[in-house]
């Protein structure tokens, strides 16, 4: 029987070195280029993002993402062995030491590998046009990588038609969302635009705007979220902006425990978005 050390000295011969360009210096262009991709958390010039993390790429390579550049620490290199046959021949692949991988990622626990990939972009026109498949979610202000992460996730689980990421809210793209919403980003159409171009657009459209309370409004089982339906999360703690919720047709209301003030943003999304999936059916 093998054991794990040897499993991993196995995993090591593995790895066609041939394919692997070492860089040593922090100035090399495509490193800085993956260093700002994490940092900024948007899409680059060119339409890449970051990602970073064994499972992450896992279901980069699983949603057909077009890898630009993958990069090795030296430490990660038995584990990335089953990555890159995945991934294809032609993309370029680079080893770096240990202390300087982990100085462009922004995990505190690198796992050793991380990529500049290519991701789709939508418009707003073609999202609106594909709402008949589910209800369309609107985030205005939301600030944790995780509720948004979550959202995504969940969006892509029951059936949204996609996401919109209004004003004030944390990137889509950043590195612990993408995390977070495991690769659901990946696939699903999201958008980002102001709402104040997105509120007249969606009216012009014939679109009911709602959303959610914590204490008045419609109880969730009575409302009805069929149809052109377009559902706004607000913050964490503030919820929607007074003169937005001014703007809505009708709240939705969860109903909870009096103990609990409200519910996490992120639950309060998938829930709804669960009753949008089975009223559907």
């Amino acid at each position: 029987m093998i054991g794990h050390q040897e499993l991993r000295l196995e995993n090591a011969k593995n790895v066609d070195s041939s394919r692997l360009r070492r860089i040593e210096g922090r100035h090399n262009s495509l490193l800085k280029t993956l260093r700002q991709a994490f940092h900024h958390g948007e899409l680059t010039a060119t339409g890449e993002i970051a990602i970073e993390g064994f499972r992450v790429i896992e279901e980069g390579v699983r949603s057909g993402l077009r890898f630009r550049a993958v990069f090795v620490s030296e430490s990660g290199q038995a584990r990335a062995a089953r990555l890159l046959p995945q991934i294809g021949s032609h993309v370029e692949t680079v080893l770096l030491p240990d202390k300087l991988f982990a100085s462009a990622v922004p995990s505190e626990t690198p796992q050793g590998v991380a990529a500049l990939v290519h991701l789709k972009t939508h418009t707003l026109d073609a999202l609106l046009e594909g709402t008949s498949s589910g209800p369309l979610l609107v985030v205005a202000g939301l600030q944790d990588p995780g509720n948004l992460g979550t959202i995504l996730r969940s969006a892509e689980a029951f059936g949204a038609a996609g996401v919109v990421s209004g004003d004030g809210t944390v990137s889509m793209y950043n590195s612990k969302v993408v995390r977070a919403s495991a690769g659901s980003v990946f696939r699903l159409p999201v958008v980002k635009i102001e709402l104040k171009t997105l509120i007249p657009e969606l009216r012009a459209r014939g679109f009911r705007l709602m959303a959610t309370s914590s204490h008045k409004g419609t109880a969730l089982p009575q409302t009805d979220v069929r149809g052109k339906s377009a559902i706004f999360i607000g913050n964490e703690g503030a919820g929607l902006d007074k003169k937005l919720l001014s703007q809505m047709d009708e709240l939705i209301m969860i109903p909870h425990s009096s103990r609990v003030e409200s519910l996490n943003a992120g639950i309060a999304a998938s829930i709804i978005l669960y009753e949008a999936a089975r009223q559907k059916k």
